[in-house]
């Protein structure tokens, strides 16, 4: 047996404790005292902190947007007034650029500031790439 204190001096509280020797309580379960078992707080956090981890290097080392000195090439364009009916697929095709009509309502979407091929208005002018 091990005696061990357990008050904290005073007269009424120097009374001790007897604690068993003998077998550890992991060996008395058949499980080794350095196996580790992570509770779920401890799940938790552990995977918090390999988010945050990940994060931190995805901005690291991600990529970035780097400007340049001098200003970009200007794009041609010609005004367009939308008819109704129109889209911007029917205005790509009649504006005679040829090639992917996609790339040029993805320019047109772009140069416009538009989100979807859709929302177009009568009477709405339209940036037109024309070269």
């Amino acid at each position: 047996m091990i005696e061990a204190p357990a008050g904290h001096g005073d007269e009424e509280d120097d009374m001790s404790a007897m604690v068993p020797t003998g077998p550890s309580l992991a060996r008395a379960y058949g499980t080794r005292a350095s196996s580790l078992r992570l509770t779920r707080r401890g799940r938790l956090l552990l995977t918090l902190v390999l988010l945050i981890g990940m994060l931190a290097l995805a901005v690291a080392w991600g990529p970035s947007v780097v400007a340049t000195d001098g200003a970009g090439e200007p794009v041609p364009v010609r005004t367009v007034t939308v008819q109704p009916g129109q889209t911007l697929w029917d205005i790509a095709a009649a504006s005679g650029l040829g090639g992917d009509l996609r790339a040029a309502v993805y320019e047109m979407q772009r140069l416009n500031g538009l989100d979807d091929a859709g929302l177009l208005q009568v009477g709405q002018q339209l940036a037109v790439p024309t070269g």
